[in-house]
């Protein structure tokens, strides 16, 4: 296949290139800044995963514009563009995530569940609406609501490597809230998945089927470095340490299961928090 993506030098888009690459597939790598327009001659899908990272500095209101923008005018321009063209590809894989459904403590949540409210939860439901225009002409499109991808080569647990290898690390808070969390071998096989499952459309929840607390993250973390998680860090330091951006990322609870996934019959790599953390840090 020939696939365009944008995004192709973060974390995912990094791995989805050398995994589709390896079997074959030609990619095209799209530039943050969108030419205009775009040659969708020969293009079987396209993979949108850019945008500005949401867990690198503070949350001012210049650094919530540039989320929005980034996510939401970006992505409704792609999708114009898709709509337009007279080579339209079969699918669009669009980014997005668990973010979507917000603060909600232990209720369990799948695809069919609502909304959430604040910050995150208002980007993610416009930027999921931006696709508006390729679904209107006609094109497949997935929303990937994907949890925090766990890989020794970035993201949330790389930073969270160094504090435990130094003794210092320890719950978040009171340790309640729940961590949906997927391992970036199941990202990328999911993403792979989706692209070739004409069956499934619409909000995708990437998140291995088995959620766990901070403190149980934590604890299994800690066991599998060798270190002692002893030194918690309280909800007042988290936000005067991160501020919004600290409620919203690493004290807010969301329990999300991959309903449609399981249904559809994927079959996890790593369902579970302790194998996928000794294989990735094997």
């Amino acid at each position: 296949m020939k696939i365009l993506i944008s995004g192709s030098s973060g974390l995912i888009g990094h791995q989805l290139t050398v995994d589709l690459e390896w079997d074959g597939h030609e990619i095209v790598a799209l530039p943050r800044t969108f030419p205009v327009p775009i040659d969708f001659s020969g293009v079987d899908a396209v993979v949108h995963l850019a945008g500005e990272s949401i867990a690198t500095g503070r949350w001012t209101a210049e650094k919530k514009r540039k989320i929005q923008d980034s996510r939401i005018k970006g992505t409704a321009q792609l999708a114009k563009q898709i709509a337009l063209s007279e080579n339209k590809p079969a699918v669009l894989v669009c980014a997005s995530a668990i973010g979507y459904y917000g603060h909600r403590e232990d209720e369990k949540l799948d695809e069919s569940s609502g909304t959430g409210t604040g910050f995150l939860p208002e980007v993610c439901k416009e930027w999921e609406d931006a696709t508006r225009t390729a679904e209107e002409a006609g094109i497949r499109t997935v929303h990937l609501r994907t949890g925090i991808v766990l890989s020794d080569a970035g993201g949330a647990l790389q930073k969270m490597i160094p504090p435990f290898k130094w003794g210092g690390g320890g719950i978040l808070g009171i340790g309640n809230q729940y961590m949906s969390w997927i391992s970036l071998d199941d990202e990328v096989a999911i993403i792979r998945y989706l692209i070739d499952n004409q069956n499934i459309s619409g909000p995708v929840n990437l998140v291995s089927p088995n959620p766990v607390t901070n403190k149980e993250f934590t604890k299994v973390l800690g066991k599998v470095l060798k270190r002692p998680s002893l030194l918690p860090l309280p909800a007042f330091a988290v936000r005067l340490l991160f501020g919004e951006m600290g409620d919203a990322l690493l004290l807010s609870s969301t329990r999300v299961y991959p309903r449609k996934l399981l249904q559809s019959g994927y079959e996890f790599k790593h369902p579970k928090l302790e194998p996928a953390l000794r294989s990735i840090l094997s």
